[in-house]
């Protein structure tokens, strides 16, 4: 029950109010009472809000509990209301009791309004607690159906943003940087990478993206987006880096990570639109048990903390209550998809991670993230796409691809590089062209996961049993869990993520060449 319990009570006699306020007090029950004698009354009261409890007389002069019940349940159904009074009949009492009346209790028996109050609050309590499980189901049910249809396009929206970034890509280096028409290129190009983005993001939000998670050091994913994320801000607004020294290591997807940044510091910008200060720090720390009690996602223990803090407008306490929802957003129509905070809540949960934010209205807002400090060797740190050339190779590859916009486009980029390169359709296909084959021997198969006829595994397990030598490199567009089970996802098994653009597969394509068997 709340501290202090807020009443409106419909009572023409001041004795009987002053009688039943001091009844409910010497029971424990601490409240402020607002009285009102008149339809008029009750009505304005009820529409200005902050009310918990009605107590309402059955017989007023001009007015009656019959009619204060229907008021009340048209404009507030959510607030109980006990029938008090010195006439009520059992039939009457029944009458208020099907109109909707939590309870009655006559004036004579007043013993009997504090375990009536304390039953009808734990009653709203309980009401309350099952509209928010009913709404975390409904949640539930939109985020699963929201997965399956992310999960069902990805797969083709994929490879259509694929062969738009790859083709504008090689237009891009085919026409140079001083033809007039790189610029429209360039913007198809960008177009096309913002739509790959949200598609993630709802692959992220859905909770089936694929995500490769290694030990890192959070200071150098942070450095190597410093100068993105200068380009992200307006002119107005002072960037600082303050990142913590020995910082322990996480296990986490890097480019999760970046995301997650990326958002964040966007955010903080558009609340800054006169430009302030925009800090990112990060550093080690320890969440005690007092922390865990209060915040059940965490548990005690070491983490390694991301924060990033603006000078910004701030946020209201409506605005951070529903701050992490699916699709809530505070921006102009047209200029947020309200999934920004609920991707990054996502990433950091899936990393086993706790996100907090503070803001005040006029003092700005910091976000809080916190990754589990682990005690294992770094992996191979995340690094940016290098610049340069494409690297070069003569080696002999087989491109196993059932979509023909994508399959050719990976042929003509590989061969630009090159490459002899072989293609087939499906996995059925691929091993007659790998028989049928004279030349050199194939060196690297590059197969999409799941085909018609035969899938990429199968395919793989079938040419390696052939050919022992031959390395095999999956790429897919569909989501985590719908190729998890196909095993390419295992550790050591080489995976390009669709889509991906030409300059991607040919670094990818060498790295896996390189690769020690």
């Amino acid at each position: 029950m709340k501290s202090t319990l807020r009443i409106l009570h419909l009572e023409d006699d001041a004795n009987d109010a002053l009688l039943i306020q001091s009844t409910l007090e010497d029971g424990g029950i601490a409240c402020t009472t607002s009285r009102v004698q008149t339809k008029q009354e009750f009505a304005a009261a009820l529409e200005q809000g902050n009310i918990d409890l009605i107590l309402s007389d059955f017989s007023l002069p001009m007015f009656d509990g019959l009619s204060a019940l229907k008021i009340a349940h048209d404009t507030r159904p959510d607030i109980p209301v006990i029938i008090i009074s010195g006439t009520l009949g059992e039939e009457r009492a029944i009458d208020s009791l099907k109109s909707g009346a939590t309870d009655y209790v006559l004036k004579e028996h007043l013993v009997r309004l504090v375990p009536a109050v304390r039953r009808a609050m734990q009653e709203v309590a309980s009401s309350a607690e099952r509209r928010q499980l009913e709404a975390q189901s409904i949640e539930g049910q939109k985020m699963e159906v929201i997965g399956q249809l992310a999960g069902g396009v990805a797969h083709d929206f994929n490879n259509i943003l694929g062969v738009i970034i790859g083709y504008s890509g090689l237009l891009i280096t085919a026409l140079g940087p001083e033809n007039p028409l790189r610029k429209h290129v360039e913007e198809i190009q960008h177009a096309a990478g913002r739509a790959a983005g949200l598609t993630r993001q709802l692959l992220v939000f859905s909770r089936k993206q694929t995500v490769q998670p290694v030990v890192l050091d959070l200071n150098v994913v942070v450095k190597e987006m410093e100068t993105m994320l200068a380009r992200l801000i307006d002119e107005n607004i002072e960037l600082t880096f303050v990142l913590g020294k020995a910082l322990g290591r996480i296990k986490a997807d890097s480019g999760q990570i970046g995301q997650v940044l990326m958002n964040l510091v966007v955010n903080a910008r558009d609340a800054m639109p006169s430009g302030g200060k925009l800090s990112v720090a990060t550093y080690d720390i320890t969440l005690d048990l007092d922390y865990a009690c209060a915040h059940p996602d965490v548990v005690p223990g070491g983490y390694v903390m991301l924060s990033v803090s603006d000078t910004g407008a701030g946020m209201t306490d409506e605005v951070k209550a529903h701050l992490f929802e699916a699709f809530f957003t505070t921006k102009p129509k047209g200029k947020g998809t309200g999934l920004g905070l609920t991707t990054c809540q996502t990433i950091v949960k899936q990393s086993g991670g706790h996100m907090s934010v503070y803001s005040e209205v006029g003092n700005g807002t910091t976000f809080k993230i916190y990754f589990p400090r682990i005690e294992q060797p770094l992996d191979v740190a995340a690094s940016q796409i290098p610049a340069g050339p494409l690297p070069r190779g003569t080696e002999t590859l087989l491109v196993v691809e059932d979509e023909p916009s994508v399959r050719i486009l990976a042929r003509n980029g590989l061969e630009a590089q090159g490459y002899e390169v072989l293609s087939a359709a499906n996995g059925q296909e691929a091993l007659r062209v790998a028989h049928d084959h004279k030349g050199p021997p194939i060196r690297l198969v590059v197969t999409d996961v799941i085909m018609p006829l035969m899938g990429g595994k199968a395919t793989a397990e079938w040419l390696q049993a052939t050919y022992p030598d031959l390395k095999i490199l999956f790429t897919s567009g569909y989501t985590d869990d719908a190729i998890a089970h196909h095993g390419v996802l295992d550790a050591g098994v080489q995976f390009l993520s669709k889509p991906y653009t030409t300059a991607m597969l040919a670094r990818k394509v060498r790295e896996v060449l390189d690769h020690p068997a």
